[in-house]
This record gives structure tokens, sequence and C-alpha cells, in this order.
């Protein structure tokens, strides 16, 4: 608080600004400061305000020792000025008797016989006041629970009183009738006791957050896994990172411990680091520590104990170290409640936790599932697996991979692989065998794969320095032919390295980011390059003499892929005949050779270059041919690739089911030859488009996840992000807000996303679609605190102002939802301004007559000139789009606009201007026809019509005429559905007359 308040009006105003702040430290600590400002006033009532703010957030920043305290103030103060507690401050009192007994009960330093003390005390007041004593018997319940002695009694003493004014709501009173059910062994009974709170019909401060925490495992134990999965999600995303539901945390842990999601748990663990220090409750730390051991516990037995764990602050853990410190810490909290009660029930509690074993070996919770190998350290990739047994000594290893190289063969990969780890290792002895050739060669024969691997990696830069070394040690070699290669795949892989201000990587972060005539110059000069390039391999080829075949032809190939990456770069049509100019020699000479594997890729550039050049149905034919070839004549290992080539050619066709069929056939044979290197990722996100084509969600999700995973596998950290956001995008859509909502929490803490090291307009458009998937699970004050940063954060996107006035303006609807006008307009002015330099007519001119809908509807005619206002401004988008000559994707701008002139008007109570208003509309909508959405616009603008003129205006003759002519015309047309809503109001207009 930066300066206290001088007035109590002034006062009262910060207290009802810091109640509208997440508790946690910093609401307490203000409500510390407004407590003390509270007192310079010498007036009670404003300090008693004050007080039950800051024992509000003592109780809920989990801090029970202090809320006691504050409470000892605010009954002296009852004491002796009763008559200053109004009705409602007097009920507060009373209410927070339980405040003060769950806080005692938390503190294993306070007697038992205090406790009791402060029962019979409530009880005291109660019964003075002339209050009920069902909250007395609701306490008493309690505290026979936390001891473990006498449950039952005090169960039937509380549970079978009618509830009154002071009692707990009804959603924490069904959680603590399910617990004592629970805690008797019956799962079912309970979950029946708990269903309107587990099903959202009963809420409160810390419901149903609390209730799911408790529901998880006895859901599991019933057989309904897909409802704790569910409910996991919405659980936890209500308590975590919050104190005063450390409990709840530590129950979410346990869950996933018992679920095989073991790496979840770390994940979660690792997100409420902050509980181990703010946590101030003995009896929640209790709570939370029993579960994080149950996860630590799980985590070590499955041989994990080193990985990494979050825990208390002040040094690195384990999970095996974390596990000891936290056995530690929650056997001695245990006893000391026992020892206080007199009992044994935490310890045994605890124990029974700790001896559960997993109830289900795998339940799949997120759309992001991993394991702990996922989560360990990396281990060194593994080598390719060949499909027969490779040669165990080195001179025919040798042969067979080069054998295998020539054929270009994917087995040749394991040979290699094998020979770099033989001759790594101290002590290899090259074969004396003429043959074999000397070492020099096979050095050089490493190094050129060792540049293949990195090549395919996309590390051009590397893979060019590696072939210049690899022909240096050809030509020692006397291999001139071999060094001719390698210097001329040096050549195409320099070529295509991306300059350093050219990869997004620079100073100012923008380079990958130039539109228009940067980009354009870019494409020019990388085409410019590959020209100069494939001149260099004429050259290189046309000056090499003797050269055997499948060098030949490996160099006509570099010569195609040369012109083919041109094009690409290019885009210019007039580069399509030089590269099948190129790709008809490699077939021929292959032809004449014999060679399979060439004549395949001849086919497979023709087919590609084709597809390129947006000739899809030759390509479709070319790739057809090719796939009947290698199924009959081979070589099987280049099948999976045409397939996907074929697939992505035929869903460019918009032959989806044929699309997924050949899609689906490269993925299973790709299985078959690990080491050819077949796209994955892509394969699976090209099946995603088609699962989606073919009306199949759910399996486009699949696939969109796979994709990810495997880019992640492979260290493409950008791509794998990109089909996690179009996943999380899919999820949002299909209505699954929990999953998109778990995904995207769990990708926004990955470190590289933490630290800033990952693209941040990715990172932007993973924090909207969680935003925007907060708004559509009705958590509006997180949704909206997310997009007023993201809005801020877009205002300095000078490169893409059109995305900024799009943030900007749903930023400004949930503001209005909110209630918060005034900031709304501020975020509509921002939103204008980025607009008119990248317009967004249609998306802006919808959040304006939103957020004039939502002005009037909730201030009725106190809003209508501040909603007529947003109107003007949609009223000038709408101009300044006809002027444009733009078309809207939706409905019409200015009909649109008409009508919520219409609707904003009725709201506003200004009948004839709603009615005029709504004339308009219709007449720029026009007569229905027999198109359905323009039928359904019309029917809604004559049906608010009639409801103006008829209710409103109570000129029910004039508007009955209106509506049945409506009805009549609809019905004509077919839309008898679309009526309804007219025919229903016509019934009404005749009852109202």
């Amino acid at each position: 608080m930066q300066n206290p308040p001088q007035t109590t009006d002034e006062l009262y105003a910060a207290l009802g600004e810091n109640d509208r702040l997440p508790y946690g430290r910093t609401r307490t600590v203000t409500a510390e400061e407004l407590a003390e400002a509270a007192e310079l006033f010498g007036e009670p009532v404003p300090l008693i305000h004050a007080l039950l703010e800051l024992q509000e957030a003592y109780t809920y920043g989990s801090e029970p020792r202090k809320s006691p305290v504050v409470f000892a103030r605010l009954l002296n103060l009852f004491d002796e000025q009763p008559d200053v507690f109004d009705a409602r401050l007097r009920h507060q009192l009373f209410w927070r008797f339980k405040w003060v007994a769950n806080a005692l009960r938390s503190l294993p330093e306070i007697p038992l016989a205090s406790l009791r003390q402060w029962m019979t005390e409530m009880r005291d007041r109660y019964e003075k006041a002339g209050l009920d004593l069902q909250p007395y018997y609701g306490q008493a319940y309690q505290l026979a629970a936390h001891v473990g002695e006498d449950m039952d009694l005090a169960y039937e003493l509380w549970a079978g009183r009618t509830r009154s004014a002071l009692s707990d709501c009804e959603a924490c009173e069904t959680c603590e009738r399910a617990l004592y059910h629970l805690a008797a062994g019956d799962d079912e009974r309970a979950l029946r006791v708990w269903e309107p709170v587990l099903q959202g019909k009963e809420s409160c401060q810390e419901e149903p957050a609390r209730s799911v925490s408790y529901a998880l495992l006895p859901l599991l134990r019933t057989g309904r896994a897909d409802e704790a999965r569910h409910l996991h999600l919405a659980g936890y995303r209500g308590s975590r990172r919050n104190p005063s539901m450390a409990g709840e945390v530590g129950r979410h842990l346990e869950f996933c411990a018992l679920t095989g999601n073991e790496a979840r748990g770390l994940e979660l663990l690792a997100e409420n680091r902050n509980l181990f220090d703010e946590v101030d409750s003995p009896l929640a730390l209790l709570d939370l520590l029993t579960g994080v051991e149950v996860l630590l516990a799980r985590v070590e037995a499955l041989g994990h104990g080193e990985l990494p764990a979050a825990g208390f602050p002040g040094r690195s853990w384990t999970v095996a170290s974390l596990r000891a410190e936290v056995r530690d810490r929650a056997d001695d909290l245990a006893a000391r409640f026992d020892a206080r009660n007199g009992t044994t029930a935490h310890a045994d509690r605890r124990r029974a936790r700790l001896d559960r074993a997993p109830l289900l070996e795998s339940l799949e919770l997120t759309l992001r599932p991993r394991t702990l190998d996922d989560v360990a350290p990396a281990p060194a990739p593994a080598a390719p697996r060949p499909a027969e047994t490779l040669p165990e000594s080195p001179a025919e290893l040798i042969r067979r991979a080069r054998e295998l190289d020539e054929q270009g063969h994917p087995d040749a990969h394991a040979c290699w692989a094998r020979l770099r780890e033989l001759t790594a290792a101290g002590g290899y002895v090259h074969p004396d065998d003429p043959d074999v050739g000397p070492l020099v060669r096979l050095r050089a024969d490493l190094l050129e794969e060792e540049a293949t691997l990195a090549d395919r990696k996309d590390r051009h830069a590397d893979a060019a320095a590696l072939y210049e070394e690899a022909a240096g040690l050809y030509e020692d070699a006397g291999l001139a032919g071999h060094a001719v290669f390698a210097r001329a795949s040096a050549v195409l892989a320099q070529a295509q390295v991306v300059p350093p201000e050219a990869d997004g990587e620079g100073a100012d972060g923008e380079g990958a980011r130039l539109e228009g005539a940067d980009a354009e110059a870019r494409a020019a000069a990388q085409a410019d390059v590959l020209a100069r390039a494939h001149g260099e391999l004429v050259r290189l080829h046309e000056g090499a003499s003797g050269l055997a075949p499948f060098l030949q032809a490996r160099l006509l190939r570099l010569r195609v892929s040369a012109r083919g990456l041109r094009l690409q770069a290019s885009g210019d049509k007039e580069h399509v005949a030089p590269v099948l100019a190129e790709a008809e020699l490699l077939y021929d000479f292959a032809t004449r050779h014999g060679l399979t594997g060439q004549i395949a890729a001849a086919r497979l550039l023709r087919a590609t270059t084709h597809a390129m050049s947006g000739d899809l149905p030759t390509a479709r034919a070319e790739a057809d041919g090719l796939v009947e070839l290698l199924r009959t004549d081979g070589p099987a290992w280049h099948l999976p690739r045409a397939l996907s080539l074929l697939g992505k050619i035929q869903l460019g066709l918009g032959d989806a089911e044929a699309a997924h069929a050949s899609l689906s056939e490269s993925m299973r044979l790709a299985a078959e030859w690990p080491a050819e290197g077949v796209d994955a990722p892509n394969v699976h996100g090209e099946l995603a488009q088609a699962c989606m084509h073919l009306g199949r969600p759910d399996e486009a999700l699949r696939h969109l996840t796979r994709s990810a995973e495997l880019d992640l596998r492979a260290g493409d950290r950008f791509d794998a992000f990109c089909a996690w956001s179009n996943a999380a995008q899919l999820s949002l859509d299909l209505g699954r807000i929990e999953d998109c909502i778990a995904l995207l929490d769990s990708l926004l803490v990955e470190p590289d996303v933490v630290n800033g090291e990952l693209d941040d307009r990715l990172v932007a458009q993973l924090r909207l679609t969680r935003a925007r998937a907060l708004h559509a699970g009705e958590d509006l004050k997180a949704a909206t605190a997310e997009f007023v940063a993201l809005a801020a954060e877009s205002a300095g996107w000078d490169d893409d102002p059109g995305s900024h006035a799009m943030i900007a303006a749903e930023t400004a609807v949930l503001l209005g939802e909110a209630g918060e006008f005034e900031q709304a307009r501020e975020a509509v002015d921002r939103a204008l301004a980025a607009h008119a330099r990248d317009p967004r007519f249609e998306m802006l001119s919808n959040a304006l007559r939103e957020l004039a809908r939502l002005q009037a509807h909730q201030q009725g005619p106190d809003g209508l000139a501040g909603a007529r206002a947003f109107l003007d401004y949609a009223g000038r988008v709408a101009d300044a789009a006809r002027a444009a000559g733009y078309e809207a994707h939706g409905r019409p701008l200015d009909s649109a606009l008409a009508y919520e002139h219409g609707r904003v008007n009725a709201y506003g109570g200004a009948y004839e201007e709603s009615l005029a208003a709504l004339e308009k509309a219709l007449g720029l909508i026009g007569e229905p026809g027999e198109d359905a959405g323009r039928a359904a616009e019309w029917a809604e603008c004559v049906r608010l019509a009639g409801v103006v003129e008829g209710v409103y205006l109570e000129r029910r003759a004039a508007a009955l005429g209106r509506v049945g002519a409506a009805v009549e015309r609809l019905a004509s047309l077919g839309h008898g559905e679309t009526a309804e809503p007219l025919t229903e109001l016509a019934e009404r207009l005749r009852d109202e007359e």
C-alpha cells in the first residue's frame, strides 16, 4: 500500500480493492496495513471492517496462528460496544467462531482442553444470543473426527439437526457428511452424498475443490475413472499454488501417484513449490506432505530416486532426499497431533495413505501424457536397428556398410554406427585387407555418414564442414570420385545455411517475422544462392571422370535437389521445368544402369515438383505410379516416403479418405524402416488434417499430440510447441476445456518458455488460447487478467498491429462482462488505434456491438449513453469496411449493427428508437429466402421487433400481425423450426390480450 487512507471513505475503498485480490501474502500484508490505518481514525466501525478483512486474509492465507488473535479483538469490541455491530456485522462475528475453532484444531501446540474450552465458549455465546446450536454441533463433530473419538455420536448430534442461518454452507456440510461415510469405508454412499457438489450444483469459497480432492480415489475404486480424470483437471486448477488448499494439492499429487502419472505429479509438485514456504498451518502442511510422500515413494520405487524434485527452499533436492526430509517432518507433525489428542488417529491415517497400492496402472490424465523416462535426463541416441544381424569382424562390417550404402539401403546407418563405436574404442586394429582399404578411407566414410545425419536434421553448416573434411580424406585415400561427391554435398549443404540476420535469432528477434518486400528479397537471395550452387554442382560433375554409376547418380540427384530447393525458395513456376529436366536426366541414367533406388528417387522428385507447382492431378498420377512400382519392384524402404507424399497430394485434392489410408500405411511401414527417416511428426500432422475433413476430431487430436511428442523427442521444440498449440485450440473447439487448460499449463512452465527462449509470438498464442479456454470455462477473473496482460504486451508489436487490435478488442469484451466499462473503453481505444494501421473490420465490429449489449443489459437506462457510444464506434468501423469493399464472413456489418441498435435501445427503455432500428435492420436483411442463416437472422429481428412492439409498446394487434405474417413466410420457405420462437411469441401476445 503506497499511501495510507486519509478518510474512512478511502479506507472502505481500499478494503474493497483488497478484497478483490487473491488470497496470499500481498493481500494479507495490505490487510495488516489497513487495520493499522483504521486504528488511527478512532472509530469502532471502520476498525471492525478492517479487522474482519484481516482475519479473512489470515484464514484463507493459511496463517491459523494469527486468526484467533484478530478475532479476540473483534470479540472485545463486541463486548464493549455491541450496539455498533449492525445485523450484518453481528452475523459475521458469530459466523467466525467456526473459523477460530478450525484454526485452533490445526495447531498441535494448542492443548485439547483449550479446544474444548473454546467449544464451550461458542455454545455459551450462541445460547446467550438466542442462536440455534446446529453450527456448534457441526464444530463438535469436526473436533471428534479430528481426534478420532466418539465420531458416530457427534455425527448424529449434528447431522440430525435442521440447518440455521449460521450453519456452514450446504456444499461444506455435504463434504463433511460424505467424509463421514468415506471414513466408514462406504465409497458408494459418500459419492451419492457428494453428487450435488461434484456436479457443480453447490459451491462456495472452498467447494467444490475440497470435495473433488477427496472424491478422486473413491471414484477410481468404484470404476468411474473418466469422471475422476475430469474432476482432477478442474479441481486441481481451483487448488494449485493456494496455501489455504495445500491439503487438496497433496491429494491431487497422491491421485497422480496412484494412476501411473508420476511424471505429472512431479510437474505439479514443481508448480506448487511455494507451498513448502507459505503454508503456516501444521494440519494443512501434514496433509500436503503426506500426499507429497506418496508421490515421491512411488517415483523412488520405480527406480527414479535420483530425479530432481522441487522441495523446501534453500537447497536442491532429489526425489530420494526430499522423500526422506518430507517423511521426517510429516512423522513429527502426526506425532505432535496425536500427542495433543491422546490418540493415534493421524499416524494411522497417514500410514493408510502411504500403504495404498496404485489403483490403476495407467490413466491418461492430459493431452500430454508423460512417463518418468520422459522427464529423466535424455540418454544417448540409440544406434539404428538393422533388419539383419551385423557382421562380427570389422572387415566384414566395413564391406557390408559400403555395399548397403551404395544401394541407399537404410541399414547402412546401423553398420556405420557400429563402426564408429569400434573405432572410437581403445585398441581398434584396422583390417589389413586390400578390399577394405586404408583406415583413412574408413574415417572419410564415417565423416560422410555424420555429415549426412547432420544434413537430415537441418544442421547444414555442420554438414558442410564435415563433407569438406571427408572430401580431403577421400583424396588422401586416392578416391577422387568419392571426394567429388563429398565436395558437391558440401556445396549444397552450404547453400542451405540461413544467414544469421534472417533466422530470427538476431538482436532484435524480428528476423523470422519480416514480411512483404523484405521476405521477397530474402527468397530471391536464397534462390540466387541455390542457382549458383547448382552451377557449381554441374561444374564438379562434368569435371570428374571415371565415376562409378552410383556416384554419378548421386551427383545427378544433388543437381535435382538444388533446382528443387530453388523452386521452393522462389515459388516461381518458371523454375519448374528445369527441375523436371534434371529429374529426367537422373531417371534415364538410373534406368540405364538398373539403380532401382535412384529410379524411385527420380520419380519421387518429379511427383514432389508437380505438387509444388500446384499441378496436383499430375502429381497424384506420378505418386500413384511410384507406389505401385515400389510395391512390385522395390526398394521397399522408399514406400513409406512415397505413401506419405501421395497422402499429402490426396489431401490437397480433397480426397480425405484416400489420404488417411495412404498416410496411415506410411506410418505403419515406416516402423519397419526406422533409419529411413520418414518425417513422422509431419505425417501425423497431415493425418490430423485428414481426420478433421472426415469428421473425426478426437482422432485428429491424438495425431496432433503424437506429432508434438515426436518433435519434442527429436529436439524440434518450436515445431513441437506449434503442434501443441494446434492441439490446444482443437481441444477448446471440441469443448474439452479442462484438457485444453491442463495442456497449456504444462507447456507454459517449460524452462525455455519461462526463460524467454521460445518464440515470443508462439508463447503469446499459447497464452491467448489459455485465456479463451478460461473464459469458456467461466473463470472470468483469471481470463480477464490474462487478456489484460496480453493486451499490454502486444501493444509493442509494431510489426503486427492487427493481432494487437484483436487481443485488445477481446480484452475489452471481457472487461465489459466484468462490468468494468471504463477500462473496456480504454482497451477499445487501443484496439481502434491498432485497427487503423491493420484493419480488422469484422472482429472490431463484433466486439463493439457486444460491449454495447453488455453495458445496456447490465446498466439499463443508466448505461444507454455509454452503449450507444460503443455502437457509434461500430458504425464508423462499418462505414470504413464498406468504403474498403470489405465483405464480412459472418453477418453483414450494417444489418448486424442496426439489430444491435434495436436490442440496446430496448434494454435501455428507448422502445420507439428500438423499433425503428429493428425496422431498418429488416430492410437491410431483405427477404429471408432459402438460406438458413439469413432466415434465422431475419426471424430473430422480427421476434425482437414483436416483443418491443407488442409487450413494451403494448401494440399487440400490430405485433401479432407482424409475427403471424413472418411465421407464414418462413413456413412457406421450409423454415418451420426457425419459426418456432415466433409461434411461441404469438401465443404469448394472444394470452396477454
